[in-house]
């Protein structure tokens, strides 16, 4: 399989643009120490004035941090002297600030998908943005969204399959049930920004499915490079910042987050009777008691700085 190129370096954008820059990135990379390296982070990020969540596992690291065009050049600085000379990088920015604080948490996996998989030996081809749509054009491939609903919900690529997961952790099940089905096609998998779909092309091709294939970057780096006139992205991206959604050339969406059960609503779900901004939406409206939405009512209230 062929492997990810060297981490782009920082992009440089004008200084009017926006007063934060965001980082996605990721290296599947095996640490010995992951404790002390979750501990070296927390200290550099701190100092740095970051925000943002990072990800520290014995597999490598994962994670979106944002901060001014400094403190981010020096986090990938960092970075590179630590040896994560392979990172999945890419860079957006936010008008205002994306992340409430700076988290560095050290987990299990740095994305969890519960099987026991070899992203660093047995992975999919990685197709460039370019390349992605030239494959798409094949009448037998199977196209799957490896995110989850409400991500599906805010934008997906034509023709993807949504195998309806709440969690990543239950994308192995859906290949159990629907594994038949991709026997003797071409399987192109995506994701965000394509941490997901390096565990799961593992999966794929540890079950004995051997045409596998990932849109390396995700979407992140497919809406980044290829102009909006002949896209094959449809809706918007869903981040898991403040910014909820962004589009092509990674601006910053349309959508707005429901507070109450996370999914990110369009105009018409904002314009549906059931949609109260901070307290509910269609998708969540009748799971959810008036005590509860009262509740909401007081949190939303606090936010805006009214007095209740």
């Amino acid at each position: 399989m062929n492997q990810p190129q060297p981490a782009p370096q920082p992009t440089t954008f004008p200084p009017e643009a926006a007063p934060w820059v965001v980082a996605a990135l990721y290296q599947f990379r095996e640490l010995d120490e992951p404790a002390a390296l979750q501990e070296r982070l927390k200290a550099e990020c701190a100092a740095l004035g970051l925000c943002g969540t990072l990800i520290v596992a014995p597999e490598g690291i994962n994670g979106t941090v944002a901060g001014s065009r400094e403190a981010i050049t020096a986090l990938h600085g960092l970075l590179l002297e630590l040896g994560f000379t392979q990172l999945e990088y890419k860079e957006s920015l936010a008008a205002a600030q994306p992340f409430k604080r700076m988290k560095v948490r050290l987990k299990k996996e740095i994305v969890t998908l519960g099987v026991e998989v070899q992203p660093r030996d047995l992975v999919g081809h990685y197709l460039s943005p370019a390349e992605w749509d030239q494959l798409l054009d094949d009448p037998n491939v199977v196209l799957i969204d490896t995110r989850n609903s409400y991500e599906y919900q805010a934008g997906t690529f034509r023709g993807a399959l949504d195998p309806q997961t709440s969690s990543f952790r239950e994308f192995p099940a859906w290949l159990e049930e629907h594994r038949a089905e991709l026997e003797g096609k071409k399987v192109a998998m995506f994701c965000t920004g394509g941490i997901r779909c390096e565990k799961s092309t593992s999966l794929l091709l540890q079950e004995g499915l051997t045409d596998v294939y990932h849109l390396q970057g995700g979407i992140l780096r497919y809406l980044e490079e290829t102009p909006q006139e002949r896209s094959r992205w449809e809706g918007e991206c869903f981040v898991f910042d403040e910014r909820v959604t962004v589009g092509h050339g990674l601006q910053p969406g349309h959508a707005e987050m429901c507070w109450s059960c996370g999914w990110p609503l369009g105009d018409a779900e904002r314009a549906d009777p059931r949609y109260e901004r901070g307290v509910s939406c269609p998708h969540c409206a009748e799971q959810t008691s008036e005590a509860q939405k009262a509740a909401f009512r007081e949190r939303q209230r606090w936010f805006d700085g009214r007095p209740a």
